[in-house]
């Protein structure tokens, strides 16, 4: 059966037109000759999400979004079209998310791994929606703006009533403070100047005093270190000793123990040694008073003359003759 040449025309317009439509909606992610798995979600806000955008799985794409539509309520409905066989489960959630500075947003899935409950064809996900980078440094701008306007607004206000209080005399003081810091600055520059001359001609003096002070530090070292090496336990050791060794003697004088003890303890002793004071006290002022009784130098054999014993009031005091 030969068809003629108007019929086969028509069937390659058809066919065109078919194929046109066809690549058309391919090119705007739509297959009808596709039987893989369509799933939903619908959004408040879809932040710039347009149809063939990528839906990921942890980085990897299993699909791409098919089509976008606006619901009565004002929600967007959201068809993905997944080519992947993974078992994603009914309680996973479909996030948008900015996938870079560029690269436009995605649909990441994040599957809910414990839920064995698979989805199928035409199921509904969780939606989330991930502020992008530009939106997010929004949300922290958007308070920092606040208080800068804020601060602004008391900047202003602050240099409204500094005007006010600054009235022609207090400019005039402010300027005259200005000039007075100014020469004074002059000032400190010159003494700054000065000094700095100063310990330029006194430099080799300054060197000279540095030098003996480190000498002076090595040897206040060298001294740390012998006293540091000094055997620092035997000395209190030996202390110790010697501090007993006085308790024991101030405990023998306190009982009376020894010469010592018995002189301050005895009374009889005391007296013999008082009495015995007294006498010598008399023996020698007879002495002086009659030397002749004890020393008598005889040239010529004169005898000896006799002892005269001193006399000796109530007192027991001798009475000079």
């Amino acid at each position: 059966m030969k068809l003629s040449r108007e019929i086969k025309t028509a069937i390659l317009v058809i066919l065109s037109i078919f194929l046109f439509i066809w690549g058309y909606n391919f090119l705007k992610g739509k297959n009808y000759f596709d039987t893989s798995k369509k799933l939903n979600a619908v959004y408040e806000n879809v932040s710039g999400l347009v149809p063939a955008a990528p839906v990921t799985l942890n980085g990897l794409k299993i699909g791409r979004v098919n089509s976008i539509k606006i619901q009565p309520d004002g929600k967007l409905l959201v068809q993905m079209q997944i080519t992947t066989d993974f078992p994603i489960s009914k309680s996973s959630i479909a996030q948008i998310y900015d996938s870079g500075l560029v690269g436009g947003r995605e649909i990441a899935i994040i599957p809910n791994l414990e839920d064995k409950n698979e989805t199928k064809s035409g199921d509904f996900l969780k939606s989330s929606n991930k502020l992008g980078l530009t939106d997010a440094l929004a949300q922290e701008i958007e308070p920092i703006k606040d208080r800068i306007e804020k601060l602004l607004d008391n900047a202003n206000v602050l240099f409204a009533n500094i005007n006010e209080v600054l009235d022609e005399k207090a400019k005039a003081n402010l300027r005259n403070s200005l000039a007075n810091l100014d020469k004074t600055l002059n000032e400190f520059s010159g003494a700054s100047k000065d000094l700095n001359d100063l310990l330029s001609n006194n430099k080799s003096k300054l060197d000279s005093t540095f030098t003996n002070l480190d000498k002076t530090t090595q040897n206040f070292a060298t001294i740390s270190d012998s006293l540091a090496k000094a055997d620092y336990g035997k000395t209190v050791q030996n202390l110790e000793k010697t501090l007993a060794s006085v308790d024991k003697l101030m405990a023998d004088i306190e009982q009376g123990k020894g010469t010592m003890g018995k002189l301050m303890k005895d009374d009889e002793m005391y007296n013999n040694f008082a009495s015995a004071s007294k006498e010598l006290e008399l023996l020698l002022q007879d002495l002086r008073l009659h030397p002749t009784r004890y020393v008598n130098v005889s040239i010529f054999g004169k005898k000896d003359k006799p002892y005269k014993a001193p006399e000796v009031n109530e007192n027991n005091e001798q009475i000079n003759n």
